[in-house]
């Protein structure tokens, strides 16, 4: 399976800009940026990501709480999910990996590496994605 569509959780909108230059332009993706936790659950099932960027600290419902609603769902059970976030420490990164997430990136990121890094987590993960 092909890593070519990506869903994002970021609520600032300078970050949002910057990650979709960083992906789109930089990285080749199709982004589709969403500013909360509930629009990626409303916009999973429509745009049928290859994986999913969730910011850990966002208003109304954080990364780690989406996170569980993507896996409760059989439909969003099985996508991927990398957590941006500026509380990156070792402890913290093993936190979110024991929650399902793929890995975890720090903020702030170097956009210029952001999609070398999403491919170096899908590829640390046995380098595919998981079966639709």
């Amino acid at each position: 399976m092909k890593l070519e569509r990506i869903l994002c959780a970021e609520d600032d909108p300078d970050i949002q800009a910057v990650t979709r230059l960083a992906l789109e332009l930089v990285g080749g993706f199709q982004v589709r940026i969403c500013g909360s936790g509930r629009e990626i659950l409303q916009n999973t099932a429509s745009y049928a990501p290859d994986l999913i960027l969730l910011d850990v600290m966002m208003p109304g419902m954080d990364g780690p709480t989406t996170l569980r609603h993507l896996r409760a769902d059989p439909a969003s059970a099985h996508i991927p999910v990398i957590f941006l976030t500026a509380k990156a420490q070792p402890a913290e990164i093993e936190h979110y990996r024991s929650l399902g997430a793929l890995d975890a990136i720090a903020k702030p990121f170097d956009p210029m590496n952001l999609a070398a890094r999403i491919r170096q987590a899908v590829a640390g993960a046995g380098g595919t994605l998981p079966s639709r």
